[in-house]
């Protein structure tokens, strides 16, 4: 699934680059081992002149903070770090006011790049803030979950979150270079690899039936990174989302809207769990893509099979698939449709969702009868 201009190849050894080419411009992915350590020089190269504030959070600051500032300090371009609190509520106004005031005080310039080190969390806030600060300085995207590693570090999405819902403030910036360290997914907790899992599973049922097939057979050695389906699972992720972004950067086809399959349903989950530990996005998307077969099924659109392929392979590899699995009280039926009524997908107050046909034939239907999605909640709430 290699768009146009989405080239690889190999700078280092066990490294393999993915070129995202965008109008007038473009930037590389550097997927490997031991890129936060030789990060400094990778960027130097890139990105020449350019200094460097880190930002991360502190559980990832524990862990590559210090590696990483080794490797921009050998190069001279470390400027300094901000750390904020692990966790989805680091992504609000109050915490990028903080960090952007940070960034400044530690003196980044226009021609100079934020580094985000960390999940999608990081991503999406440094994102933001690179994206503001000065009206626009470069970024360097370094995720170390598989979450970030596979979608939210490619494509240029950033954005905070507000009780309405999630990522509804934000902006397209594109990252200037991506280094994707599998290495660093070693110290993930097996829930955390699970729930970036569910993003790798959704290239698949979106537009890849073929690689959806080839998770089934090999999702135990992905998993564990013993051999090189790990390798395999994330560049080929990679690549499929670095075709989308190509053929549509900022939703404007409709093409990207594809990449939210199952994340209607799945913001309404997260929001209604508080963005909380109680829901992981990657869950949370996992139980939204199941959901979305589900209505399908129910309109007729998709085989059963298939459905009960998805809900089969989700149960193996450990991830929810119903809104019961979620723990404690269940959300009511008009809970999430007002949630999902401010999905950035709505427009003319219409609800649109992303369907399928079938796995790997993903589709957006934007007019989704109000009625109809109802009646669904409602069996899916136990409300009926």
């Amino acid at each position: 699934m290699m768009g146009k201009g989405a080239t690889a190849s190999a700078p280092g050894r066990d490294t393999t680059t993915i070129e995202v080419t965008l109008p007038g411009r473009s930037y590389p992915i550097d997927i490997g081992e031991g890129l936060v350590a030789t990060a400094g020089e990778r960027i130097a190269a890139t990105l020449p002149g350019a200094r460097c504030a880190v930002v991360t959070d502190a559980n990832v600051a524990a862990l590559y903070l210090a590696p990483l500032k080794e490797s921009l300090e050998a190069r001279g371009l470390f400027l300094g770090d901000a750390v904020v609190a692990p966790g989805e509520a680091s992504k609000s106004f109050p915490v990028l006011a903080r960090l952007s005031e940070t960034l400044l005080k530690l003196g980044v310039e226009r021609g100079d790049a934020v580094i985000a080190l960390g999940g999608g969390v990081i991503g999406d806030l440094a994102g933001f803030a690179s994206s503001i600060l000065r009206r626009g300085v470069r970024l360097v995207q370094i995720p170390t979950t598989l979450l970030a590693q596979v979608d939210s570090s490619v494509g240029g999405k950033t954005g905070i979150d507000t009780p309405q819902g999630k990522n509804l403030i934000g902006t397209f910036h594109q990252p200037n270079l991506v280094l994707a360290d599998i290495a660093t997914l070693s110290t993930l907790s097996e829930r955390e690899f699970r729930a970036g899992y569910a993003e790798v599973m959704k290239y698949g049922l979106l537009g890849d039936a073929p690689f959806f097939s080839w998770l089934e057979k090999h999702w135990q050695q992905v998993f564990s990174g013993e051999g090189p389906e790990r390798l395999k699972a994330i560049d080929t992720s990679v690549r499929a989302k670095a075709a989308i972004v190509e053929a549509d950067e900022r939703e404007e086809s409709g093409a990207r809207a594809l990449l939210n399959l199952g994340h209607t349903f799945g913001h309404a989950l997260e929001a209604y769990a508080g963005y909380s530990d109680r829901l992981l996005h990657g869950e949370a998307i996992a139980i939204g893509m199941n959901l979305a077969f589900d209505f399908s099924v129910a309109q007729g659109l998709c085989p059963p099979e298939d459905e009960a392929r998805v809900e089969r392979h989700l149960a193996k590899v450990g991830l929810p698939s119903k809104i019961a699995d979620i723990p404690g009280k269940a959300p009511t039926p008009g809970q999430l449709l007002r949630l999902m009524a401010q999905d950035k997908k709505v427009q003319g107050g219409k609800l649109a969702l992303v369907l399928v046909r079938g796995i790997g034939q993903a589709f957006v239907e934007r007019d989704v009868p109000p009625d109809t999605i109802t009646a669904f909640l409602k069996k899916e709430c136990g409300a009926d």
